[in-house]
């Protein structure tokens, strides 16, 4: 006996720039600071793209972190890895060819991902999208992170 199929359609993966795009509109309209997207493109083996971005508390990188699981399961993308989303003061979410990290101000710093990557392209994220535009993920319960 075969098990039944899943007929639902599902939304088409967005592209890996525009989902970094996305996820750094995300993190702008949750109050991040000094968010940019990094193309790494032809010069890193792991991702295509880094998004970065800076909370003032656990508890905002939390509730980024959760608004971007919603934005990823709503363009077609997949979480391959994630860490520090309960507590920390690094969050990094890996969506293979996007790896969203989000720092408190003091880990950006020590980190320093921008002088690290100082030779890749910054990508324009504002003019591709619009403040708000992902708004309606921050009135999504919980549950939905589930399915």
């Amino acid at each position: 006996m075969t098990a039944p199929q899943d007929n639902t359609p599902k939304a088409a993966a967005t592209d890996g720039q525009a989902f970094a795009c996305h996820a750094a509109r995300v993190m702008a309209d949750n109050h991040c600071e000094n968010v940019i997207v990094i193309q790494l493109k032809g010069i890193s083996q792991v991702t295509d793209f880094f998004v970065i971005g800076t909370g003032t508390s656990d508890r905002q990188l939390h509730a980024v972190a959760t608004d971007l699981k919603l934005l990823a399961k709503e363009e077609g993308q997949s979480i391959f890895r994630s860490h520090g989303t309960q507590s920390g003061a690094w969050v990094v979410m890996d969506f293979v060819d996007v790896v969203a990290h989000l720092f408190s101000e003091t880990e950006r710093s020590y980190y320093d991902l921008e002088s690290l990557w100082g030779d890749a392209e910054r990508l324009d994220w504002q003019s591709a999208t619009k403040p708000g535009q992902f708004a309606h993920l921050r009135t999504k319960p919980a549950s939905s992170l589930d399915a």
